[in-house]
């Protein structure tokens, strides 16, 4: 503003008039040379304009480009082809090249007095089409405006630009603070139950409110983009469950630790076994199933069906894989040790209990990983160990993943066998049939011997497949 309070015009600055944009070329005294956006120049007395009720000043003078700092850190050809842009935008907004000498004319079509801002656009598209360059007029109208805003960073290719400003990942061009906040309120929905963005939105101004100059909010839709890019496979409005479970993956890739032999590496765990079952009490539940598989071979070494899963019975689950399956009245004579291709011969001489065994191999387990359930963690359980000589290998707090083979093993059985069992009630509730208590016929013990010959007759005559579980050869 002037001394008068009046607005100040200045070559290369905009104003609005009658709702139409126009550009101060030049300023002659008492008048003013205007050009409007078609490039048609128009002179005006400067009090008749001052004086016009629809007068609007947009800006006073041309904004002086941002600081290029970081630049250099760009390709080189990235860095060259911005400063070549920056060479001819300039020419055209001022009539001369950056690097003129002073006191150096305009070019005659450059010339700003003279030729609008729209004939200098048009003679600088003509000089690069002759010279070989191809390039849209819209394009370099676009440039221009960049360039008018940012800088010679309006004219970097904007892969680059958005990576050296920090806005090259999912928040685009949200600040990067709003992305963080984002980020931790999408971390924290992992336990909680199942809400929507916007209470997420919510909770990412909450977080903000500390900062000293806290960001403004995106708009709505943009912020739902960005969570939804943030979100994206982690099921935030979707399942708790599933969302919890993935949470649990690592952040890196699957590690994987070779077994050279059988017993070496072996892992231990316990799930509820979706079949219902006549207790001793007369009640009919589901139990747990407590498995041991060996990480060489798939062997379940042994599994046991317990109403809930003590240290004694992990520690009877030791007993069971140290010790030959004996054969059962009623079982074929082809689940004998000596009808496999086991080496029962050697086996024999050592053990004469195994001329009546099944054909489960007997594991030794060098080294067993297990979680951090009460009855893995007891003393008794860790006794037993000790005491075989069997080093317990923890593994992370609430990792399933250190201990896939397991995991996967004990899924296979309900599958593989639950499903074919009387009382079997499926995965879930709304997987259940009608009326399964009813169905429900065997005691715990008759179950348990059923398992274990599944185990041998099935379970170690299946082929392995190649995401490292077992496929039966039999036809159930």
């Amino acid at each position: 503003m002037s001394a008068r309070g009046l607005p100040v015009l200045a070559p290369g600055g905009e104003i609005r008039l009658g709702g139409q944009t126009y550009q101060v070329v030049a300023l002659d005294g008492s008048s003013a040379q205007l050009v409007d956006v078609t490039g048609a120049a128009v002179v005006m007395l400067t009090g008749r304009l001052l004086a016009d009720p629809s007068f609007e000043l947009v800006t006073s003078r041309r904004r002086v480009p941002p600081a290029v700092s970081g630049l250099e850190q760009l390709p080189e050809e990235v860095r060259a082809g911005a400063q070549s842009w920056e060479q001819h935008l300039v020419e055209v907004l001022t009539g001369l090249p950056p690097d003129a000498v002073p006191g150096t004319a305009p070019r005659p079509e450059y010339y700003p007095k003279s030729r609008s801002l729209r004939q200098r656009e048009l003679a600088k598209h003509a000089a690069l089409a002759a010279a070989g360059h191809e390039v849209a007029l819209s394009t370099l109208q676009r440039l221009r405006h960049r360039y008018e805003r940012e800088g010679v960073w309006g004219l970097v290719d904007r892969r680059y630009a958005f990576a050296r400003r920090g806005g090259g990942g999912p928040g685009g061009r949200v600040d990067p603070r709003v992305v963080e906040a984002a980020r931790q309120a999408i971390a924290e929905e992992t336990g909680h139950s199942t809400g929507t963005v916007a209470r997420l939105r919510r909770r990412a101004e909450q977080l903000l409110v500390d900062d000293p100059d806290p960001p403004p909010m995106p708009p709505e839709r943009t912020f739902y983009r960005l969570v939804a890019r943030l979100s994206a496979g982690k099921h935030t409005f979707g399942s708790a469950r599933t969302r919890r479970s993935l949470a649990k993956q690592p952040e890196g890739p699957f590690g994987t630790v070779a077994a050279a032999r059988p017993g070496e590496w072996t892992e231990i765990d316990s799930t509820p076994l979706d079949v219902r079952v006549v207790l001793d009490d007369g009640t009919v539940d589901r139990v747990e199933l407590t498995g041991l598989v060996d990480q060489a071979t798939r062997t379940i070494a042994a599994a046991v069906l317990r109403p809930s899963t003590k240290a004694v019975d992990a520690s009877l689950l030791l007993a069971r894989a140290l010790t030959p399956e004996p054969m059962r009245p009623g079982w074929a004579d082809a689940l004998r040790l000596s009808r496999s291709v086991l080496p029962h011969q050697n086996l024999t001489s050592i053990d004469a209990g195994l001329e009546h065994a099944a054909a489960r191999p007997v594991i030794v387990p060098e080294t067993i990983v297990c979680d951090h359930g009460k009855a893995y963690m007891s003393a008794t359980f860790r006794s037993a160990c000790r005491s075989l000589g069997i080093n317990l290998a923890p593994a992370h707090p609430d990792t399933p993943t250190d201990k896939p083979i397991i995991e996967r093993t004990l899924g296979s059985v309900s599958t593989l066998f639950a499903q074919y069992v009387a009382g079997y009630v499926g995965r879930g509730v709304e997987h259940r049939g009608k009326d399964t208590d009813a169905t429900a016929v065997w005691p715990m013990a008759e179950l348990q011997a059923l398992l274990d010959e599944w185990i041998v007759a099935v379970w170690q005559t299946a082929r392995m497949t190649g995401c490292g579980t077992r496929c039966p050869r039999v036809r159930h």
